[in-house]
């Protein structure tokens, strides 16, 4: 390991390979340090748990999800529409009309867009949208959530430019029109 003090490689060497013990630790560590007005959920995301770290569930696939995928990518020749980064495994097939929405428009092409996994992030949690004109528009509160060197270069820069259109399957105009007015956060 490059660029560490003597502290760093004890600690490495003390817990690298024994997680149990490490996750244990950090419990402990966790009854000092956090104050008793910490949420109960990051608390009960840092306990561990008893018992096997696997359990089997039933779970709801969704059905149709690589169509929906290999049809937008391909329809926007594999690049994202707003950076143009074509390494596919940061490539999403991101839905402009939620899934969970509207089970009418869950396999539309027209419905997605081809984001990297950032874009994508953001353009679900309505941290951006896409104006009438195709242009990238930035919610006030990314600004204040991501360090400003990203910030600049993944979102400012990129403000009112309108995005690579793909040549079939083009988002429809209503479907951005629900999203800028049900999931962006002005």
């Amino acid at each position: 390991m490059g660029n560490t003090s003597a502290a760093d490689r004890a600690v490495w060497s003390e817990y690298y390979g024994r997680w149990d013990v490490l996750a244990k630790n950090l419990v402990i560590s966790e009854q000092i340090v956090v104050p008793k007005a910490a949420s109960q959920s990051l608390r009960a995301s840092r306990t561990q748990p008893s018992g096997p770290t696997e359990i089997v569930c039933e779970a709801t696939q969704r059905r149709g999800q690589s169509f929906f995928r290999a049809s937008v990518i391909a329809a926007h020749d594999g690049k994202c529409c707003i950076t143009g980064i074509t390494s596919e495994p940061l490539l999403r097939a991101s839905h402009i009309v939620p899934w969970s929405h509207d089970p009418v428009l869950r396999l539309d092409p027209r419905n997605g867009l081809c984001l990297n996994a950032l874009h994508d992030a953001a353009f679900d949690r309505g941290l951006i949208t896409l104006s009438e004109q195709f242009e990238l528009q930035i919610s006030r509160r990314l600004k204040a959530e991501v360090p400003q060197p990203v910030y600049t270069e993944m979102f400012e820069s990129r403000t009112g430019a309108p995005i690579t259109m793909p040549e079939r399957f083009r988002p429809a105009a209503e479907m951005l029109e629900f999203h800028r007015r049900e999931v962006f956060v002005a």
